[in-house]
């Protein structure tokens, strides 16, 4: 492992990295099924992200981004689910990178207990490189501009029919509480998970979730069938997107990331990315016993609303779920990154930062006075958007 090379951790720190770093021999033997990439090579930079390696390739006069998994977590098959995703954007103009095929035609590329793939770098600069997830924004111009890459990403991606993702870690998924039963959906889903499902065995989590997010299903459930099946991106984090400059006034150039991409809806989608970004959740993972300390970015929260509808106006139907949603669209992937913990890691010592601090403690800090602001919040903006809407979401 390159010494100095660091992860982002479950609490905002740099650790070691769980997975080591992709190194100049591994990607030249990878690149050379690549045309017109088989010249010398440097590595420009290693990513923090934590669940797979991935850096930016200089190679050919070109910069290029090499990411390798573990089969266990994306195989080749669950790489292509991605790849197709992602191919049917580029054609259709949206601001994503590209894939690369090797010269045989395939995107995801298997070697011994690693899947591999190779993306152009996308327009503009990586502007939040070092940014965590649950971190804000510089400022509220940039959650305008990344309110309105993500409503055209919504724009594009509804022609795209795919199935939804089969069982995977890490994918947020929208299945549990998009039913009217999420118990028993919650036991389906823990049942195609063995090794989650052992863990919850014994143990009152998921019980305890279902409980505080009880009041947010019941809001939601009316307003599901207004809410369009769509392919999502599920992780619009200031840090997947690349940007026109480094000033206030920037604005999103390319969206990038798709590993946690599945079937969901736009306010899936949308309440994820206020989730991401607006609420500073790392207090809570620092400080649990003090959950009103955990900020909350207001002002970027109507920014980032504001530049959505600026492209895509949203149903009266679709503004009332968000405020659920948002309570409740993390819980799926809280499950499928324990899951990852688990079955992957194999790590009982990692589990429960998932599986406790984010699966239960999330749900309970809606019901604290800093979640309750946010919910008024959301509905307040609901309302008082309401004489303008059409009763149906522009195109």
């Amino acid at each position: 492992m390159s010494a100095g090379t660091k992860a982002h951790g479950m609490d905002g720190t740099l650790v070691e990295p769980d997975w080591p770093p992709l190194v100049l021999d591994e990607v030249h033997t990878l690149l050379r099924q690549y045309q017109g990439c088989d010249g010398p090579i440097e590595i420009l930079s290693v990513s923090p992200r934590p669940f797979s390696a991935a850096s930016v390739v200089k190679v050919g006069g070109r910069r290029i981004f090499v990411k390798r998994h573990h089969r266990d977590v994306r195989d080749k098959e669950g790489l292509l689910e991605e790849h197709r995703f992602l191919e049917y954007l580029w054609t259709q103009g949206a601001d994503v990178p590209r894939v690369l095929a090797a010269s045989s035609g395939e995107t995801a590329i298997e070697s011994g207990e690693w899947t591999y793939e190779v993306h152009e770098s996308p327009a503009g600069i990586d502007l939040y490189e070092e940014a965590i997830s649950w971190t804000p924004f510089r400022c509220a111009s940039h959650a305008h501009a990344a309110g309105k890459a993500l409503a055209r990403l919504h724009q594009v991606a509804r022609g795209f029919a795919e199935p939804p993702r089969r069982p995977r870690p890490l994918v947020a998924s929208f299945t549990i509480f998009a039913a009217k039963d999420a118990a028993a959906e919650m036991n389906r889903y823990l049942a195609a998970r063995p090794a989650l499902g052992n863990y919850f065995q014994g143990r009152s989590n998921c019980d305890e979730a279902l409980e505080l997010l009880a009041p947010f299903h019941a809001e939601l459930l009316p307003l599901i069938p207004a809410l369009a099946p769509l392919w999502t991106h599920n992780d619009l984090h200031a840090s997947n997107l690349f940007w026109s400059d480094a000033t206030d006034q920037a604005q999103a150039a390319a969206v990038i990331d798709f590993g946690l991409a599945d079937r969901t809806n736009a306010m899936h989608d949308l309440a994820h990315a206020i989730e991401r970004n607006i609420v500073e959740w790392l207090t809570l993972v620092n400080d649990p016993a003090h959950p009103d300390a955990v900020a909350v970015h207001f002002d970027h929260l109507h920014a980032l609303l504001e530049g959505y509808e600026q492209v895509r106006r949203l149903s009266a139907e679709e503004a009332a779920a968000l405020a659920p949603m948002t309570a409740l669209c993390h819980a799926e992937f809280a499950l499928s990154e324990s899951d990852y913990f688990l079955s992957v890691l194999h790590s009982e010592e990692k589990a429960p930062m998932a599986a406790e601090g984010w699966l239960v403690g999330h749900a309970r800090w809606f019901h604290n006075a800093a979640g309750r602001r946010l919910m008024d919040a959301l509905r307040r903006w609901a309302d008082e958007r309401k004489p303008s809407a059409t009763g149906a979401a522009r195109p």
